[in-house]
């Protein structure tokens, strides 16, 4: 995983870390906060932090532990009104140079992989010497964010749910949009 075009972009140079591991903490400033509300289809992201540990894993393996937390605004998927909520997402990811053996998932006789659904991701490849934890942070951000974000006492009118013709904000917008076509 090396730096790209993400929101949020923040290498680490993983050849020489501390027996301890490396902490990393790093707050999203305005701009950051624009485009990760725009990437994401956000109202506003208000704020978002992240606090990790990078340490060596197994030989040449690297392990990224740590919480990303952050306080948005999305739209009621059923209003479309602001909706606060907070994302509080765990990270742990390991990452392993290209070619290593430890990135190679385990074969049984005959070629067949063992794959359990249920435990860890395997190690993610990464060429260079570098690991950027700020992509990683935005994809466990983008994994905590509710799909479905609902505003509290929304749902169908009673009237919707009878068949009758009035119709909320939502059908309105989408008749517009329709209307367009």
């Amino acid at each position: 995983m090396t730096a790209t075009d993400n929101p949020i972009s923040f290498p680490v140079n993983v050849l020489r870390l501390p027996a301890s591991g490396m902490p990393v903490k790093f707050e999203a400033d305005d701009e950051q906060r624009l485009a990760l509300a725009k990437t994401h289809d956000l109202v506003e992201v208000k704020s978002l932090g992240v606090d990790l540990s990078v340490a060596n894993w197994k030989r040449d393996g690297v392990k990224v532990t740590g919480t990303v937390r952050a306080a948005i605004v999305q739209s009621c998927v059923v209003s479309l009104e602001p909706v606060d909520a907070v994302v509080d997402a765990d990270i742990h990811a390991l990452f392993v140079p290209e070619g290593s053996r430890l990135a190679r998932p385990d074969v049984l006789e005959g070629g067949e992989m063992l794959l359990d659904a249920e435990g860890e991701d395997g190690p993610e490849p990464f060429s260079g010497d570098t690991i950027d934890v700020g992509a990683l942070a935005e994809e466990f951000f983008a994994l905590g964010i509710d799909p479905y974000p609902r505003k509290a006492g929304a749902g169908p009118s009673p009237a919707v749910a009878d068949g009758n013709e009035e119709r909320g904000p939502l059908y309105e917008k989408l008749k517009a949009l329709k209307g367009r076509a």
